[in-house]
Order: structure tokens, then sequence, then C-alpha cells
């Protein structure tokens, strides 16, 4: 297949074949060469990376449902409570909902996603089991990892943790945690479970992570350490965790540096929070990122839409970005940055100025988009979008081919 005058990130006018799911070379564009059949029509868009949606819950999603008022409190607990007390009545039932907006998704240009399916004795399998179909749906246009996720904690409520193994035994690709301190009140036994069952079935490990300051800091220590004695390097994610710049520098510092060492990714949905570790100096040592938009639409809060390129705005304007540079490293991080948390085979960004992802014998996960610039793209999220998964397309102007 060609691909046929585009602008590699923002690049010179090129021309780039394929062979099956991998770019097989970047040429200048010649346009007084005929267009062979079956090519794809650039006319002048910006290529990209696809986009890597890494910490989405497509277990709760409302997207396509009518707008209901936000009626969840403050505090973890309290809102899983709101959704434990509402998610059976939606208008639609969950499967339909999960698979419409996972296909949502893929047609705005996500072919990477990493989702959660939350596991507990309330909803048992049911909500991972939404997921699952889900992927089974769509798994030819996407990349998609599903996680067992305790959302209300593993030891508050008796059985969680059967359930949490049930579902890796029926194919979750990894193994969840949520605050030891603050939810479980026990980090020891909560971590003896994510990490026994990740170990016990060879999955990675993603910890939510909503605690403040120094207990945030303890509990990344208490990861760090079993990730080192456990030799699951390139193999644990800190998701949220937008607290761990807050305590002192020397302390950002030494989290950095341990996350580049051990090869521990981040995970951000570019909270507007303060005490986060630094978006550049996180990349300039190496440490992998990854975005992801968190809830849609949901019992959680109204945000979502299923746009990466949206939520690369977000990342944007929530670090206060406004040279170039930094906000195409936001769709660096969108983009190959969570590829590489989802596949530890996929090379860390470099620094600000890496733009990976678009030479001969990269994968063929792409997305064409209109724009001037890579940075006007993301100001401007226009919706004139060719994407392709392994070679071939999936999706013509936000709707699946």
């Amino acid at each position: 297949m060609l691909i046929r005058d585009v602008r590699p990130w923002g690049g010179e006018r090129s021309d780039v074949e394929l062979d099956g799911a991998r770019i097989a070379a970047v040429r200048p564009h010649d346009p007084a060469a005929p267009a062979p059949a079956g090519c794809v029509e650039g006319r002048g868009r910006l290529l990209l990376p696809s986009f890597s949606d890494v910490h989405v819950h497509l277990d709760s999603t409302r997207i396509g449902l009518p707008f209901r008022p936000h009626t969840g409190g403050p505090g973890v607990w309290t809102m899983m409570l709101n959704d434990r007390a509402h998610w059976r009545d939606a208008e639609v039932p969950l499967p339909e909902r999960v698979a419409g907006t996972l296909a949502r998704m893929i047609a705005r240009g996500t072919t990477r996603v990493r989702t959660y399916a939350q596991v507990d004795v309330d909803c048992k399998l049911e909500k991972f089991e939404a997921v699952v179909a889900a992927k089974e749906k769509y798994g030819h246009l996407a990349d998609i990892e599903i996680m067992a996720f305790p959302q209300a904690g593993i030891l508050r409520e008796a059985g969680t943790a059967d359930y949490l193994e049930a579902a890796l035994k029926a194919g979750a690709d990894v193994m969840g945690g949520i605050d030891p301190c603050t939810l479980d009140r026990d980090p020891k036994g909560h971590l003896d479970v994510v990490f026994g069952l990740a170990e016990k079935y060879q999955v990675d490990v993603d910890i939510h992570l909503h605690e403040p300051g120094h207990l945030g800091v303890f509990s990344t220590d208490l990861i760090l350490e079993r990730t080192r004695a456990l030799g699951m390097q390139g193999r644990v994610t800190m998701s949220h965790a937008y607290e761990l710049g807050s305590v002192d520098e020397a302390t950002s510092r030494r989290l950095i540096e341990e996350f580049a060492e051990l090869d521990v990714s981040m995970a951000t949905v570019a909270p507007a929070a303060r005490g986060q570790l630094s978006l550049v100096e996180l990349t300039e040592a190496g440490v992998r990122v990854g975005l992801g938009e968190d809830g849609q639409r949901d019992y959680w809060s109204p945000y979502g839409n299923c746009d990466m390129l949206d939520r690369s705005w977000q990342l944007a304007f929530t670090n206060n970005f406004r040279r170039d540079e930094h906000v195409e490293m936001c769709l660096a991080v969108a983009t190959v940055g969570g590829a590489g948390l989802m596949n530890g085979a996929v090379p860390r960004l470099r620094g600000v100025g890496d733009r990976p992802g678009l030479a001969p014998g990269d994968r063929a996960d792409l997305v064409l988009v209109d724009g001037e610039t890579p940075t006007s793209a993301v100001m401007d999220r226009g919706v004139d979008r060719t994407v392709l998964h392994d070679g071939v397309v999936v999706a013509e102007g936000l709707a699946l081919v």
C-alpha cells in the first residue's frame, strides 16, 4: 500500500510505502507520479503514529447516552458507590455501551487501548465480560489490553481477590491495584495480592494511585521495592500518581531516576493538579509516559469524548505548554509513549524533541489528520482523519470502515 502526499510529523510532503503491517519506505512526494490503485490519498495532511489510550474505564462508559447530572460525591469510595448504585440502570445494556465506545475511540484514531474492567463482589465478572466481548468484536481493529481492576479495593470486601483471580484465569492481560494505604489501609496485604497474582499469571501490574504527598511516595517506594525484588522491570505502571512531585525536589528527582532505572511507566490523564512530576523531566530521563482519557462521560464525571487528540490538547493545557516542541511532545506521549507502555519492545522517548514511529520498519499504526503543523492539529483538533491499524485502513472521517 502507498500513502501518498503526507507530512510525517509535519515535515516535508512524502509518499509512505507499506509492506503489510510495517512501514517499508518514506520518499519525497512526487506530484507527477500516477497514483497507484488502492493508495491512500493524504492530500497534504499530517501523518502521525496512531493514538494509544492507556488509561480508560470502558466498563463504566455512558458515551452515546442522554446526559445526566453528576451525582458522585468526593473521594474514591464515595464515587465508587455512586457508580455501583447506577450502572445497571443505564438506558442501554453495558456490552452495547462498551462496544460502541470502543468503536468511537478507534474511529478517532486510537488503535492501542489499555482498559480497566472493574472486578468486585458487586459486579463480579459482569463488567469484565462486557469489555472482553468488545475486544472480541473490535480486536482486529486495535490492540486491546484488559485490566482486572479492584476499584473497590481488595481487602475491604471478602471474596474480591477470588474474583480478580477468576478474571486473570479468563484472560485478563494486566493486574490492577489501587491506593494501598488509603483505600485498603493495608499496603503490604494489598500489594501481596497484586504482585502475587501478577507473578502467578505472568501479567503486568498497573497501580491506580491517588494518595497525597508523603503517603503517595511511601506507597510508590513499596511498589518500586517489589518491582526490583521480583525482577518485574518494564512490567509495572503507576497511573495518576499526581502528587509524587509535591514533597521536595530531591524526592522528585530520586523517583524519576528509579522509574527510569526499573523501567516503571507512568500513565497520566492530564489532570488539573499541582504537585505532579515534571513531564519534561520524565521524558528527558527516559521514563515511559502514556496518556489516557480515564472515564468516558460516566458515573464518575461528565468528561471524556473518545478523542485522544482532544486529550493531547488537555495535556498541553494543564502543563501550561506554549512552545511547539512541548505541545508536540504531548502528541508523542499520546501516541508512541503509550505504545511503549503497552509493549516494552517499543523504544522509550529519548527526550522532548524525539518524534519516532514513522520510520522504515516501524509498525503501520497511523493516523492522518488535517493541520498546518502538529501543534495546530492539537489546537484545532480537525475531523478529516484516516486511521490505519497494521497497514489496513480501519476508519475514515470519524467512522469505521
